[in-house]
């Protein structure tokens, strides 16, 4: 694995930390579940448990990469880019998934898309 590659899966991970936190951690901050297109306040609160439950899914992605990392680094470069591959490449999938809620979603899905995609494709190259 490319340096490359390793400093995209890095920021896919940190990019999936930070949605965590704000999902899981900020959601009911007005500045941030307008962010994500709520109404108000209130559907903020009635939201909370998805969004809670939904930041943690993007924190286990994140730590699957970090550990691929650590795995392909310390000496076990097989199973680092299988978890690598598989971490980011369901960020991926899940980025392409967002795209089919609806139009407004597309800047959201290539956020959280690219670089993981970017980092995919460069593991697959090293």
């Amino acid at each position: 694995m490319s340096l490359a590659a390793a400093a995209f899966v890095a920021l896919a991970a940190l990019l999936h930390v930070y949605i965590f936190v704000m999902e899981s951690i900020w959601w009911t901050r007005p500045a941030m579940w307008k962010r994500f297109g709520v109404a108000s306040q209130a559907d903020a609160d009635t939201t909370r448990p998805m969004a809670y439950n939904q930041g943690f899914y993007n924190l286990f992605l994140a730590l699957g990469a970090v550990i691929g990392l650590l795995l392909f680094f310390g000496g076990q470069p097989a199973a680092g880019v299988a978890l690598v591959l598989f971490s980011v490449g369901s960020m991926v999938l899940a980025a392409s998934v967002l795209t089919t809620t609806g139009p407004g979603y597309l800047r959201a899905a290539l956020t959280q898309g690219t670089v993981p995609l970017i980092g995919f494709i460069l593991v697959l190259l090293g």
